[in-house]
């Protein structure tokens, strides 16, 4: 029998600070365990929190990015649990009044899986917000059989929870939500949002029904998922497996479940807590704060969006909806792409060398748009010269890739070296009268139709020249004198 999935993401993500978020220890990753520590961070007695202004304008910042409302006064409150990387035994977060209310994330089309591209039942989908509140990271757990080790470095890092309303319907949005939201994150410089550096976690919650009109089943919860491609894999198993027990008559009971990537299949941990269970309760050592003042501040740095940039490439530099998504899905690509625009190149050359030549490039070199190692204006010169015809596109190519070794060159002395100079004037056309003068046979098959032999008349012309002239320029003038 088939079901209707329905699919909620509640999406951890750290909140990009130099301290924690209720006290002075440096935020860190992959230091010597537990040397970013203090007594409020530790839970020791007595220890009273200090609020970390910039994570609240950062989680201020990431709603209006998401188009969020924000309450007039948000409030801490205390979550009570019990377990050994929160020796409080309670978290600061928010329940009732959180920084963040509402709002959505826009499922960007190139951030569905490969395969899935061609099948997007809603290209325009919007997947609604319920809230985003803050709140502090628990300690990192190891666990080693018999024994956990805990690392309380981690302990206290402001953590922006973002949970979604149940509108996803498939493993592939759930990829595509945790994309779309992860480029916007660091679009708006609020988190690296890097998933094996645990920036990023997700817990999935999904249920099953038979009909629309009937109330969301059971709610199972997916825990332990490190990477997005293992959320697909996990809701596809998840969705399998409650789908058979149904059909048995096996009715499904809020649970939590773990995903072994291994084994691929979930195992159940424990029947699901309600909030009640948690035993919320407004925190007496912080004071409410009004957001007003703060989204005043946050709200001039709202960035361009990767959709709005996207859509300026395509209205403004005459870009391919496609070269549009691609350059639009870094900050850093979208940032050099601007920088090496000019007038004089069209756009759309510009993205083609750009997706081509430089994006291979760098990752032969394993290297990422911020480390490449030739600047805007350097590319831009060598485009240049291209557009006013000194080289052709395959030259061009040859001088990028001297020009990435030795970037303290310049482009046009690389053309140089390599022989790519513009025929002395007048030489150029007595090459081309003489390779004309010398094949009469393939001269008259061109005058006949056959366009191909341009190019071998073009071969010729490059191998009298003293120099390597523009190719392109070559079988135009030939083109010119042979066909009118």
């Amino acid at each position: 029998m088939s079901y209707l999935v329905t699919i909620g993401l509640e999406v951890h993500c750290q909140v990009k600070t130099q301290t924690k978020m209720f006290c002075a220890c440096r935020t860190s990753f992959g230091e010597v365990p537990n040397t970013h520590t203090c007594p409020v961070c530790l839970g020791l007695p007595g220890a009273l929190p200090v609020l970390n202004q910039a994570a609240i304008e950062q989680t201020l910042l990431s709603g209006l990015m998401l188009g969020c409302a924000s309450p007039e006064i948000s409030k801490w409150d205390r979550k009570s649990y019990f377990y050994p990387d929160m020796p409080k035994n309670f978290q600061t977060t928010q329940f009732d009044l959180p920084l963040c209310i509402g709002g959505g994330v826009p499922l960007y089309a190139h951030c569905y899986p490969t395969d899935a591209r061609k099948n997007i039942a809603r290209p325009d989908k919007v997947v609604r917000l319920n809230r985003i509140h803050l709140e502090e990271d628990v300690a990192k757990s190891t666990h080693l059989g018999n024994s956990s080790l805990i690392d309380f470095n981690r302990a206290g890092t402001p953590l922006m929870e973002i949970v979604s309303e149940p509108d996803m319907e498939s493993g592939e949005e759930a990829f595509a939500y945790l994309r779309s939201l992860q480029m916007i994150l660091i679009q708006g410089g609020v988190s690296d949002a890097d998933m094996e550096k645990g920036q990023l976690r997700c817990d999935v919650n999904i249920s099953l029904r038979r009909q629309p009109e009937d109330p969301l089943g059971a709610k199972v919860e997916l825990k332990n998922l490190n990477s997005i491609s293992a959320i697909r894999r996990a809701i596809h198993f998840e969705t399998l497996r409650q789908g058979e027990d149904l059909d048995r008559g096996i009715i499904q009971i809020q649970s939590t479940r773990r995903w072994d990537d291994e084994r691929g299949e979930t195992q159940l941990m424990r029947t699901k807590e309600d909030a009640h269970d948690y035993r919320y309760f407004p925190c007496p050592d912080l004071l409410p704060i009004r957001t007003a003042p703060l989204l005043e501040k946050v709200r001039p740095l709202v960035p361009e969006l990767p959709h709005e940039m996207a859509l300026r490439f395509e209205r403004d530099l005459g870009v391919t909806t496609y070269d549009a998504a691609v350059l639009s899905s870094d900050k850093h690509l979208a940032g050099y792409f601007d920088a090496v625009c000019d007038a004089a190149i069209p756009g759309k050359k510009v993205a083609n060398f750009i997706i081509n030549n430089l994006l291979g490039t760098l990752n032969e070199r394993g290297l990422g748009v911020a480390e490449c190692p030739v600047v805007a204006v350097q590319l831009r010169e060598l485009l240049v010269l291209v557009e006013d015809g000194t080289l052709a596109a395959s030259q061009a190519r040859e001088v990028f890739v001297v020009l990435f070794d030795s970037p303290e060159r310049a482009p046009t002395a690389i053309a140089d070296e390599l022989g790519f100079k513009p025929a002395v004037a007048g030489e150029l056309e007595r090459l081309v009268d003489q390779a004309i003068a010398n094949n009469p046979a393939e001269v008259a098959a061109v005058q006949a139709g056959n366009d191909k032999l341009l190019n071998f008349l073009t071969g010729q012309v490059m191998k009298s020249a003293s120099a390597k002239p523009n190719p392109k320029q070559v079988t135009e003038m030939l083109r010119a004198k042979l066909l009118g």
